[in-house]
């Protein structure tokens, strides 16, 4: 009788536009989900996508993004970051990039770290990085999977998809146009930290995308003189919330000021964060 209910609440506010709609209703052909998912690039060959997402913006979404890159990629694998906060694109900026992609015949060609990761951002290819993206969602979202269909990636063992927070048009782009293994949920020890980190898991679990674990950055900072950890927001309650959403925590990482300065000079390349490490290594076994 409930779901009943549901089918009937879903099809009373049906669009009949199944590529803007992730329920699993029997309207779609056949009673089963329209599988949306685009082809990449036939120059391309990508062996696992990790979506990082967050319910919320200023967690540092895109600073773990970029770390799990680093860190992958000193492990010896062919890294890329596919950049679809196209509204507020910050990986560019954390490698010091300030070239134009340029294309060819086969497509657009990413940008290409001192590091040897392969990024393509929307910064990348505007005249003026600091110009804003004044677009609407359906434009947006149709970049991000130009992104995935028209650039040349050739081989990538590991590609990281830096979402835009929150649950709208372009994250359930992602999820229905991208072969998303698993994303990876930020936040930071902050009030409403539950709620917020069950938006997004939630969704994750609507779209059948596997939700790898969860990552609170910010979560301290460890004081130089004494070495004694500070928690400038409060206690952590990652452990709260892995529990209540049923999430393996992958990392905490701290507050450094060190950090923030080589992302800022366009560095991140040079970190050295044994947390970092470590949750590369648990985001490895997730994984596989």
């Amino acid at each position: 009788m409930a779901d009943n209910q549901k089918e009937k609440e879903i099809n009373e506010e049906c669009t009949h536009d199944c590529s803007s709609c992730g329920a699993n209703c029997s309207s779609r052909e056949g009673g089963q989900p329209a599988d949306l998912r685009e082809s990449v690039n036939q120059y391309s060959r990508v062996k696992k996508v990790i979506g990082i997402v967050s319910g919320k913006g200023g967690v540092g979404k895109s600073i773990v993004t970029s770390l799990m890159a680093v860190m992958f990629s000193r492990k010896g694998y062919q890294t890329a970051i596919l950049d679809a906060d196209i509204t507020g694109p910050s990986i560019p900026k954390a490698f010091g990039l300030n070239e134009r992609a340029m294309g060819s015949e086969k497509g657009i060609h990413p940008v290409v770290t001192a590091g040897g990761i392969k990024v393509m951002s929307i910064n990348l290819l505007l005249e003026n990085a600091a110009d804003p993206v004044v677009w609407r969602g359906p434009v947006l979202a149709g970049t991000v999977k130009q992104f995935w269909t028209d650039v040349v990636w050739e081989d990538v063992d590991f590609m990281f998809v830096d979402m835009p927070p929150g649950t709208g048009d372009v994250p359930l782009t992602v999820y229905q146009s991208l072969p998303i293994d698993g994303i990876v949920v930020v936040t930071s020890p902050q009030d409403l930290v539950s709620m917020i980190v069950g938006k997004a898991v939630k969704m994750a679990k609507m779209m059948n995308i596997p939700i790898l674990g969860i990552v609170e950055n910010m979560s301290y900072f460890v004081c130089p003189d004494c070495g004694k950890k500070h928690y400038p927001f409060g206690e952590s309650k990652i452990s709260e919330v892995a529990k209540e959403y049923d999430l393996n925590v992958i990392a905490q990482l701290p507050i450094d000021p060190k950090n923030a300065k080589a992302c800022d000079e366009g560095k991140i390349e040079s970190i050295v964060l044994d947390e970092a490490v470590d949750a590369a290594d648990r985001l490895m076994q997730l994984i596989h």
